[in-house]
């Protein structure tokens, strides 16, 4: 039989501007783990993904990202604390409780890649 078990599954964020791209994800709390001039790869924790230095706004402005957490109220608290809104000049939206059993908040990165970053509430 063959052993088909994935290993890992990363997807690639595109970067309008690939420095200010790896700034941002840093400071959200994200760790840089490997970088070339085209590609850096971030983790938090078991998490990660591929940062790629390739922008296309079509693709950028209808990609989604979701991050599911423990604590959200002290995700947003880190949003406020380190001003990302503002040193980016990006968008967010404080928690919410969704109809999909989740509490959670929207976070636009600088090349217009949405984040959902939520917690169960069942």
């Amino acid at each position: 039989m063959e052993n088909l078990t994935p290993v890992e599954l990363k997807t690639f964020v595109p970067a309008k501007t690939f420095t200010q791209s790896l700034a941002f994800y840093q400071d959200l709390g994200f760790e840089l783990a490997w970088q070339s001039d085209e590609l850096a790869y971030l983790r938090l924790g078991t998490t990660s993904f591929l940062l790629q230095n390739y922008y296309q706004a079509e693709f950028a402005n209808n990609m989604v990202m979701h991050l599911l957490v423990e604590d959200v109220e002290a995700w947003w608290q880190h949003i406020l604390t380190t001003n990302l809104v503002a040193k980016y000049q990006v968008r967010a939206e404080p928690p919410e409780d969704r109809p999909w059993q989740m509490r959670d908040f929207v976070l636009w990165d600088p090349s217009g890649v949405l984040w959902r970053i939520g917690q169960n509430t069942d």
